[in-house]
């Protein structure tokens, strides 16, 4: 038979932890939570020097081909030549139809009129 009493439910887990410890293990929780210390600064020192040598093997691997300059173009044909040329100045004289229009300001309603600056005296 089991000589155990059940516990009322009220008492929380951590009463029970505080109930369920020995005399011997009192004695040994400091030197298990220096133990505990110790393999946690353990297991991180070693996870940083871990993440530091695969960032410089994966700076090592060769990347993709990718170039800054885009993509090579091909060799255009004589018809796709023509075709540019005549794109080229179709553009150009659409431009050139453009008059010249005057600067958008839209400050000058705020701004104050330049004020003339007074003649520089001659100096002898």
């Amino acid at each position: 038979m089991n000589a155990r009493t059940p516990l009322p439910a009220a008492i929380s887990f951590q009463t029970f932890a505080t109930l369920s410890v020995t005399a011997g293990e009192m004695e040994r929780s400091p030197m298990r939570k220096r133990l505990t210390q110790f393999r946690w600064s353990r297991l991180i020192s070693l996870t940083g020097a871990l993440a530091l040598l695969a960032t410089s093997a994966f700076a090592q691997m060769s990347m993709p081909s990718m170039s800054l300059q885009g993509e090579k173009k091909r060799a255009l044909t004589p018809e796709e030549q023509e075709r540019q040329k005549q794109l080229d100045n179709d553009y150009k004289a659409a431009t050139g139809k453009i008059s010249d229009q005057k600067a958008n300001d839209p400050w000058a309603d705020v701004r104050p009129a330049p004020t003339v600056p007074a003649p520089k005296k001659k100096q002898k």
